[in-house]
């Protein structure tokens, strides 16, 4: 059984930000930053991902009086400290070349620019997001579900970028639970996005702690075989599968998952690039299909007490946003999320800037 690296009692020590603050029991557990948006000379524009998509989802939810910027959590920006709780310090050097990052991201004319400017453009809002999940974790753990609008990069391991994934967001999460918050010991990662998370599944390979569940189109990226050796339960769909066969798929595996191993904390990895004419996912999922799965895993979730962490991975149609605010209020008309702040709605709170130090270092994407 692979337990804790020899490094975890250093690393676990060191001071974060991230576990830092206490946020008060009127926000609702949803995590969000401005800075998750990429804008850059319209370069991101380059990447069929719509770059902007997490603001538009708070800007929709916000549209329907559930959210305002009052009673949402701050996203802070992970630092160099946080990242090395999983990343060497070799592979966060090598995103200071430009080459290395234009890679990752799949955006070729980052490689001429100077790395200050991608740092800040491109990796200072994937290492916020990526500090959105982290932060989402302790969240999920204390108030029973947590929604990171951004975050989910599922292809990225501890040495190994790909696929618009410069940071390993998901491993970060669990590994912060089970290092800082007594109890958490066991996490079921439940990955939903048309592509295979080879990134966490690398990480985890040999962790017996960690149970994952991957749902995807066996035909595209990335089709790494070495990391599907990390999944114990995988379902591999066809090109063009539809809601039913899809979500009957969904409610059999997300159940059995459950049912084999019961974790301390899922992490659901919510990726809506399954929509029917996305152009990387190859499936034909429809937006109803899309807010009924993250229902299903949900209610599979409450049904046995068991805290849930969503982030919201790839979706590279410019309607996906709206369909993330959709499912979003849908899980609170069916009562799956927000019932535990309703008695705090009427005061006013308000989440400050005192949450995230303003030197903080770092920020996250999201995941193919």
């Amino acid at each position: 059984m692979s337990h804790k690296g020899d490094n975890e009692g250093k690393r676990s020590s060191h001071r974060t930000e991230l576990y830092a603050s206490c946020i008060p029991r009127t926000c609702l557990p949803i995590v969000y930053h401005p800075d998750y948006n990429i804008t850059f000379m319209g370069l991101e524009k380059l990447h069929p991902f719509d770059a902007g998509k997490w603001g538009k989802v708070i800007h929709f939810l916000k549209e329907e009086q559930f959210i305002t910027d009052g009673n949402i959590v701050e996203a802070c920006e992970a630092t160099e400290e946080d990242l090395l709780v999983v990343h060497s310090k070799s592979y966060l050097n090598r995103l200071k070349w430009s080459l290395v990052v234009a890679t990752i991201t799949e955006i070729p004319p980052l490689m001429f620019l100077p790395n200050f400017l991608v740092q800040r453009k491109v990796l200072r809002p994937l290492r916020t997001q990526t500090g959105g999940t982290i932060m989402a974790g302790k969240l999920a753990v204390d108030r029973g579900w947590a929604i990171n609008v951004g975050g989910g990069f599922h292809h990225c391991s501890s040495d190994r970028g790909g696929g618009f994934c410069a940071y390993a967001d998901i491993t970060l999460a669990i590994k912060f639970l089970f290092e800082r918050v007594e109890g958490i010991s066991r996490a079921t990662i439940i990955d939903l996005d048309a592509h295979q998370g080879n990134g966490h599944e690398r990480d985890f390979l040999d962790d017996k702690r960690v149970f994952i569940m991957d749902m995807y189109n066996r035909y595209i990226y990335p089709g790494d075989g070495y990391a599907k050796r990390a999944i114990k339960r995988k379902v591999e769909l066809d090109w063009g599968t539809e809601d039913s066969e899809y979500l009957q798929k969904v409610e059999l595996h997300s159940e059995g998952a459950l049912n084999e191993v019961r974790p301390d904390i899922i992490v659901y990895n919510a990726g809506t690039d399954i929509l029917d004419g996305d152009p990387l996912g190859g499936l034909s999922i429809s937006p109803q299909g899309i807010v009924k799965r993250d229902e299903i895993v949900f209610r599979a979730a409450r049904r046995r007490g068991i805290p849930i962490l969503m982030v919201t991975s790839g979706g590279y149609q410019k309607k996906t946003a709206r369909i993330i605010a959709d499912s979003i209020l849908n899980l609170h008309q069916q009562g799956l999320i927000g019932a535990e702040v309703l008695e705090g709605e009427g005061s006013s709170s308000r989440v400050t800037s005192m949450m995230c130090s303003t030197g903080s270092v770092g920020s996250n994407f999201t995941a193919v």
